[in-house]
Formats: C-alpha cells, sequence, structure tokens
C-alpha cells in the first residue's frame, strides 16, 4: 500500500466509516446504512478499475525465451516506400540456440546471411539481447537494439548509419501487394 493511500485511509476512509457505522447503529436509520454501502462499493469498485487499468497498461517484461523467433521490419511506424523497400531487403532470426541470423534479402530470396550469437542482460526486470556477430557485419547490425514495450509486446530499434533507426518486430514475412 502507498503513503498516499495509506493517509486516505487513516483520515478520511476510517474515520468517515466509524461515524457512518455509530450513526446507522445509533439512530437505527437505514439511509446511514446505505450511506455507508454506497461508500464502500464506491472504494471497492475503484480499487477494482484502477488495479484492472494497471494491469492492461503495464509493460510486458521479456524473458530470453520471448526474443525467439523471425523479426521482419516494422511498417507500422514510417509506413511507405522505404518501409516497404526494407521489408523486402532485411529480416532476420533468433534461434533457440541463441544464435542470429540477419538476412539480407531481395524480397523471397535470400542473398546473403549474416551471422552471430545473442547474449542477454537484465539491468532490471526485463531481459535486453545484445547480438554478437561475426566481422564482417551488416550497418544495422553494428549496434546493439533497444527494446521497447507495450502491454502486449515488444519491438527492437537498430541504428544503422545509412537508414538512421531500423524498426524490427516478431513475424513471418509475407510477399507484400504491389
Amino acid at each position: 500500500m502507498g503513503f498516499g493511500l495509506a493517509l486516505l485511509f487513516i483520515f478520511i476512509i476510517f474515520p468517515t466509516t466509524i461515524i457512518l457505522l455509530v450513526l446507522w447503529i445509533s439512530t437505527k436509520k437505514r439511509l446511514y446504512g446505505k450511506i455507508l454501502g454506497l461508500f464502500w462499493t464506491a472504494i471497492l469498485l475503484l480499487i477494482i478499475t484502477s488495479s484492472t487499468w494497471a494491469w492492461f497498461t503495464a509493460k510486458k517484461v521479456l524473458k530470453k525465451e520471448d526474443y525467439y523467433g523471425e523479426y521482419i521490419i516494422n511498417r507500422d511506424y514510417f509506413p511507405g516506400k522505404q518501409a516497404d523497400w526494407q521489408y523486402d531487403h532485411y529480416r532476420f532470426e533468433i534461434k533457440r540456440n541463441d544464435s542470429i541470423f540477419f538476412y539480407v534479402t531481395d524480397r523471397d530470396k535470400i542473398l546473403k546471411t549474416f551471422r552471430g550469437k545473442i547474449v542477454t542482460s537484465a539491468p532490471y526486470r526485463s531481459v535486453h539481447i545484445k547480438p554478437l556477430m561475426e566481422e564482417p557485419t551488416y550497418h544495422i547490425m553494428e549496434a546493439f537494439p533497444t527494446t521497447y514495450r507495450s502491454a502486449w509486446s515488444f519491438y527492437l530499434v537498430f541504428y544503422s548509419s545509412k537508414f538512421n533507426n531500423v524498426y524490427f518486430k516478431k513475424g513471418h514475412w509475407k510477399q507484400l501487394k504491389d
């Protein structure tokens, strides 16, 4: 329980409950009982609503296993020709043996594969990945990615000397409709 909630309970909720309970018992008027019931119903609804809101908006806590899978360019952030071109030319995959394979592609055809391993760190509660690529590597994979999380998912942003930020999300590559 937070400090503010403790103060609220000690100085407002508890005294109001005691006063209404004493009035209800001493006067035998049902009105005070109804007010007390409504008061506690409102408090319980507020607690349930805020707990549900906190659960829905909490950031996803990532484990190492969450990173395994295929990644494609996230075209939702900056849709257009450049994102479509990147989508058709870059993707990567992280395998369960901690291998990472970065693919330079021409749509469904893989032109070149860059290999590496991933290591993880957990500076806070959520795990972050650090790809360690074999040399020479591709400009997108030269820096460690930044992980952005929401309540339901996450995406990775790599810095590229040619494109600046490159956004990847988990997903399977599918042919774009021309």
